[in-house]
């Protein structure tokens, strides 16, 4: 089977994109010929990733170019030609490639792999600029409550225009959680199947073992809750002095946490590491009692979240989005109400006061991560979809000769 994978970008940045390169070498190694077409931006200048590249940007002529990118509407023609592949999985081009690639694909069995509110939100995270979910459609609102400039809403709701008029070249849409899946179907998107993003299975940490240990990863910006946790583990401190906790990522906000961490007084416990490789973090991790996750917004997934259970960490996380579909509350660690700092406060004591119970939640949260959210486990779903497709296009076929 020849599978063409199409996103906006293919630097290792995100889940979306390692789901891809994951699902990329799972068909490769099932003997599938699969190719990996992107743009060439480059966020953080991280090396890009892909087989097949077209022009691509993180300026400010982005919110133009992510309107109508010619650029790769004419690469992914050649790449289409030349290839020919038997089914096109389209994961993202809302932000990159456009909406323009679209009509190519009107006669290839297509997938496309929601993993976030981009299709309906021009900002991704359905989330207004004071915290508040928004509920209202695209569209006048986007300007009126404040989400976009002038100069960006006008080319995004051109946008939006042109890939609802050419939504029907998708054959099947395909949700990464529950949670996702549920927000479309309400924005009246017809979801058929909800597939979990992969995760390497690694090796069982050690033994957890002194300081008590609270660790987070991900981008220093606000929805993250970075600052929430800092909040709480202060008030944590005051009851285990010898806590530690450690951050990982770097972002927008990182300035103002290392003046909130000397603010708290709390620059022995608290350690902004900056940005790490998967093999550091893996070391600094592995020695973590708990791993937060207290975003405060709908997490479409929560990919750090399946990590940690994976190495056999529990997980306190906000009680929101996919990160529900993750973390059994009371079973792989503790779910709290979104953005409340006590409740976050008195999840992290639980475990961090109590050893064995943090070691039993890390043990019984792996289990179910090498059951649920295993990279294998994952490109055997999407196998088994991709070869749906193609038997609905066989009897497609075989009822117009008919």
């Amino acid at each position: 089977m020849k599978v063409l994978l199409i996103s906006d970008y293919s630097t290792p940045t995100g889940g979306a994109e390692l789901t891809l390169f994951t699902l990329r070498e799972g068909l490769r190694q099932r003997g599938h010929d699969v190719r990996l077409f992107a743009s060439s931006a480059r966020p953080n200048d991280m090396d890009t990733l892909a087989d097949e590249e077209c022009f691509g940007t993180t300026s400010r002529f982005r919110a133009f170019l992510q309107t109508a990118n010619i650029w790769a509407m004419q690469r992914l023609s050649q790449v289409l030609s030349e290839f020919q592949p038997d089914i096109v999985h389209v994961s993202l081009f809302l932000t990159q490639l456009s909406p323009l690639i679209l009509p190519l694909l009107r006669h290839i069995p297509t997938l496309y792999y929601v993993v976030w509110y981009r299709p309906i939100c021009p900002l991704g995270t359905k989330r207004l600029p004071n915290g508040m979910t928004c509920q209202d459609s695209v569209g006048k609102a986007c300007y009126q409550n404040h989400c976009l400039p002038l100069h960006d809403w006008l080319p995004l709701m051109l946008q939006q225009q042109l890939w609802q008029r050419w939504s029907n070249v998708f054959d099947s849409v395909v949700a990464n959680s529950d949670s996702v899946k549920q927000v479309l179907q309400h924005s009246g998107i017809d979801v058929k199947e909800v597939i979990w993003h992969g995760v390497p299975i690694r090796p069982l940490r050690p033994s957890i073992s002194s300081p008590p240990t609270v660790v987070f990863a991900g981008r220093l910006v606000p929805e993250k809750g970075v600052k929430l946790l800092i909040q709480a583990f202060a008030k944590v401190i005051t009851q285990i002095p010898t806590a530690q906790l450690l951050i990982a990522g770097t972002g927008e906000e990182e300035e103002y946490l290392k003046q909130m961490i000397i603010d708290l007084e709390l620059t022995t416990s608290v350690r902004l590491l900056g940005y790490l490789s998967r093999q550091e973090l893996e070391g600094y991790f592995a020695r973590a009692w708990v791993q937060v996750v207290p975003s405060l917004w709908s997490e479409p997934f929560g990919m750090v979240a399946a990590e940690a259970q994976m190495r056999g960490t529990a997980v306190v996380a906000s009680d929101s989005g996919g990160l529900r579909e993750i973390v059994k509350h009371g079973e792989t660690g503790f779910l709290f109400p979104t953005g409340q700092v006590e409740a976050l406060t008195e999840s992290l004591l639980t475990l961090l006061q109590n050893r064995e119970l943090a070691e039993q939640m890390g043990q019984d949260g792996r289990k179910i991560a090498v059951a649920q959210f295993s990279e294998a486990s994952c490109v055997e779903k999407f196998l088994h979809h991709y070869q749906t497709l193609l038997k609905q296009q066989t009897l497609s076929q075989t009822g117009r000769l008919n």
